[in-house]
């Protein structure tokens, strides 16, 4: 979970996250009400932004269970 990334730059964000994270290998930048198909896969991560490209929740990779 990356918490801290809440409010910064949905790109640099995605570049954090690729940097402290080698298992991930895809990091999708949504915008906050976007329609997604709610998938799992374990080395993706979703980054949702609001309307002025900042993250709006915080990013994580997705648990089953």
């Amino acid at each position: 979970m990356w918490p801290e990334l809440v409010g910064k730059n949905g790109e640099e964000a995605k570049q954090t996250i690729l940097r402290e994270n080698h298992v991930v290998k895809l990091v999708v930048i949504y915008k906050q009400d976007a329609i997604y198909l709610d998938d799992f896969c374990c080395n993706r991560v979703r980054i949702f932004v609001d309307k002025n490209g900042k993250v709006s929740s915080y990013p994580h990779i997705p648990m089953v269970g």
